[in-house]
């Protein structure tokens, strides 16, 4: 029985099944199946599907009563989606408090706070873009940025249709939707030109932001203005039940191809948005006039629709389940993704069936909208507010003398990243840090990405000789191959790299060193043929004026962040996860082929060696999080520089023993060049 102040539009099988769709990509894309990489175009589904059903709510509440309660309808809405996010902050909030690292868990209670206020897409979009810092992808709330969208989605949208309607109070016309389709067709263009704009100059933004996305709920707005629903449909022409087969499958086809051909090397959403949100638009028209045949017939079995019922607390469970599951269970094997994945399902069922829907079907809560928003908003700003002291007392437990020897760690870099040199992909200019006499009679540079100058605290010593200075020369994750990259930090091509890298190499020629040492982490997505054709186009030009060219191979990347594994946890971590040891292996199949590709690549040029300090780093083929009392990893791929200074000798003598058969240079680690 319809509840007073409630409108609906009738119920669509094929709605629910499209949502089955959007949350199985999801959580294909997040178990990381591989061929479904491009799965989260399962929100550019949802958000299409809001702009339908949304607009569709607002058009028919006017159309029956003249105008909009809007605390009626935030009312709903808040009463719909609230319960089950905070039920999944209050547990996500207690398990991560228990489970992770402290050194960690500022940043998570602060993305819980703006996740309690929807406010989590602007957190996302402005924070975490320092090279160093924590990705955000190890953050428990980092799904909940979608949320954000669609409630700030929610809270513009009744008033436009209002306005295109002109459905105010003492309007002298009924209302209508003739202009709301102009309205919404404005909206479309001026959000995807934004959109387009963004995703080439702000990523960032363009993933995150509202406006950007507004084109996406103005294309489903745009659907049911033009073919309506089973039960609200304006005039429409009736196409042949084959035609609209046709379009079902085709749009179905259209969205699972998106997850297919997208990656985490497309920029987006930018013009590929177009295909998941296009498809899922088709879908919608076709099953207003066909719900019995193709398609829409499929995404109405009993399994979608089951599905489709629990997609908004599956969705809400998923990510945290995957990232707290992690901490006590290898994540990289695929078993243990889809355990974590089920549990999730499990989860949202139940949050579903005993928290969510008891709520939903209250009709106390709309009895009063107006106090019902008021006690929603307080709740809301509670939650923050207890999110915010659990910020400040992981803050507190950080400062104890274990924790702040951990947190040191994590601070070790090389000291040339407080002196400016390296500038990111903010500039493409190159920048030289001078350490030793300027006027000195030989030069040493070492240049690369981050991994690279990882190696600095080590440079220096070798290098801090009489008659030598040396130069560094980086840009992080920038690679000494010559080919583009797409970065995904930034959400596009890395062009900045590209011209710094041929400036870089024209800089270091002018110089004719005596040695230049450079080198790459080998996790760049770049095939066999890449990596020795673009090593040697970078050999090239140095070729003819570097004495001596040595490349170092990549150091490992741990499968957990280092400081955050030996930090102590609570009693719950430990009876979850058992003696730790943090430990991994020191060889995989990737690092060992990016080894022998380079080792290719160098091959005709008679000055460049190849560099192997993994057995150092990682004696007897196990990488330790610490090593002798000391901690070896400030993350999950970088070296303190602590430590990288303690294989200053060993380091040495390895140069010495390539430097021999080179009789322009003398032993680095005692004497000066001849």
């Amino acid at each position: 029985m319809k509840q007073a102040g409630e409108y609906r539009l009738g119920y669509r099988g094929d709605i629910e099944g499209l949502r089955a769709v959007a949350i199985l990509l999801v959580m294909a894309c997040h178990a990381k199946v591989r061929w479904l990489a491009g799965g989260f175009v399962g929100v550019d589904v949802f958000y299409v599907l809001s702009g339908y059903l949304i607009t569709g709510l607002l058009v028919q509440e006017i159309r029956t009563t003249g105008d909009l309660r809007f605390a009626g309808f935030y009312a709903r809405r808040l009463r719909r989606l609230m319960p089950a996010l905070l039920l999944m902050l209050a547990v996500t909030c207690i398990l991560g408090r228990l489970l992770l690292a402290p050194g960690g868990q500022p940043e998570q209670a602060l993305a819980a706070a703006s996740a309690a206020l929807w406010l989590s897409n602007f957190h996302f979009a402005f924070s975490n873009l320092g090279y160093f810092a924590p990705g955000s992808e190890t953050n428990l709330f980092l799904h909940t940025w979608s949320l954000g969208v669609e409630e700030q989605f929610y809270l513009v949208w009744p008033l436009l249709v209002v306005l295109g309607m002109g459905a105010w109070r003492g309007a002298k016309t009924p209302p209508h939707t003739s202009r709301l389709k102009w309205l919404f067709s404005g909206i479309f263009v001026i959000s995807l030109a934004l959109s387009l704009y963004w995703t080439r100059n702000a990523p960032h933004l363009a993933f995150y932001m509202m406006p950007s996305r507004a084109w996406q709920f103005a294309l489903g707005a745009l659907v049911f203005l033009a073919f309506g629903t089973p039960a609200v449909r304006p005039p429409v022409r009736v196409f042949k039940r084959e035609w609209l087969n046709i379009a079902a499958w085709l749009g179905l086809g259209m969205v699972l191809l998106a997850a297919v051909l997208i990656d985490s090397s497309v920029p987006y959403p930018g013009t590929w948005a177009l295909l998941p949100s296009f498809g899922a638009a088709m879908v919608l028209a076709a099953g207003v006039q066909d719900s019995a045949s193709g398609a829409t017939k499929m995404l109405s079995l009993r399994p979608m629709q089951a599905i489709g019922r629990v997609s908004y607390a599956w969705y809400l469970w998923h990510w945290p389940a995957m990232l707290l599951g992690a901490t006590v269970l290898d994540i990289n094997s695929a078993w243990n993704r889809v355990l974590l994945v089920a549990i999730s399902l499990v989860i949202a069922t139940l949050s579903y069936r005993f928290f969510e829907t008891p709520i939903r079907r209250s009709r106390k809560i709309l009895a009063k909208p107006r106090m019902a928003v008021f006690v929603a908003l307080a709740i809301m700003a509670l939650a923050g507010s207890i999110a915010l002291r659990w910020h400040n007392a992981a803050l507190a437990r950080m400062q104890s003398p274990e924790q702040l020897r951990y947190e040191a760690a994590r601070m070790d870099a090389p000291v040339i990243y407080g002196m400016d040199c390296d500038e990111w992909y903010h500039s493409a200019r190159v920048q030289i840090c001078t350490f030793g006499d300027e006027s000195a009679t030989h030069t040493a540079v070492a240049m690369g990405d981050s991994v690279a100058l990882q190696w600095f605290p080590a440079y220096a010593e070798i290098f801090d000789k009489p008659g030598w200075r040396l130069l560094v020369i980086t840009k992080s994750s920038c690679p000494m191959v010559d080919v583009p990259i797409f970065y995904p930090r930034i959400g596009r091509k890395y062009t900045e790299c590209a011209q710094w890298r041929r400036d870089a190499l024209r800089t270091v020629a002018t110089m004719k060193p005596d040695v230049v040492v450079m080198g790459s982490t080998f996790t760049y997505a770049y095939t066999e043929t890449q990596w020795i054709e673009g090593t040697r186009k970078v050999l090239a030009a140095l070729d003819a004026d570097a004495k001596q060219i040595y490349i170092m191979r990549s150091t490992p990347t741990l499968p957990f962040d280092a400081p955050s594994c030996l930090a102590p946890r609570s009693w719950l971590y430990r009876v979850l996860s058992g003696p730790s040891h943090c430990t991994s292996p020191a060889y995989t199949t990737r690092s060992d082929n990016v080894h022998q590709w380079l080792q290719t690549a160098a091959a005709p040029f008679r000055n460049v060696r190849v560099i192997d300090m993994i057995g150092s780093v990682c004696p007897n083929g196990v990488c330790h999080a610490e090593l002798d009392g000391m901690v070896v990893f400030r993350d999950e791929q970088h070296m303190t520089a602590s430590f990288a200074r303690s294989l200053a000798p060993d380091f040495g003598k390895r140069l010495d023993s390539v430097v021999e058969a080179d009789k322009s240079l003398h032993r680095l680690s005692g004497g000066n060049a001849e």
